[in-house]
């Protein structure tokens, strides 16, 4: 079992999560990452929809957050990242944060 992992997320937060300066509704993030989700499905670039889309810092990298170990995010996101195969991309993951989509790098 890996120590550490290196990943990239597109984050959508909504009024109200944690952090979040997002004024778009719980239910209209859900949707817009529904959307991120198809148009990643169907071959875009993972890099390209982050530095479009996502509300984290990291979408100037692409989403990358470089590498973390276990205990450094929560739960449900590290749960996420840890469990996929590298170059694998999770389905919509949801965190006090907002909804991620990650993808597993190193």
């Amino acid at each position: 079992m890996a120590d550490q992992v290196q990943a990239s997320h597109i984050l959508l937060m909504y009024a109200g999560s944690m952090r979040s300066s997002a004024s778009r509704s719980q239910d209209d993030a859900k949707t817009q990452i529904a959307d991120i989700e198809a148009k990643l499905k169907a071959g875009e670039s993972f890099a390209d929809l982050a530095k479009a889309h996502s509300d984290c810092p990291s979408s100037a990298q692409g989403g990358d957050l470089g590498k973390f170990g276990r205990g450094q995010m929560v739960g449900a996101f590290e749960e996420a990242a840890f469990g996929l195969p590298v170059g694998g991309t999770s389905g919509v993951v949801e965190t006090p944060f907002g909804y991620h989509i990650i993808q597993r790098t190193a």
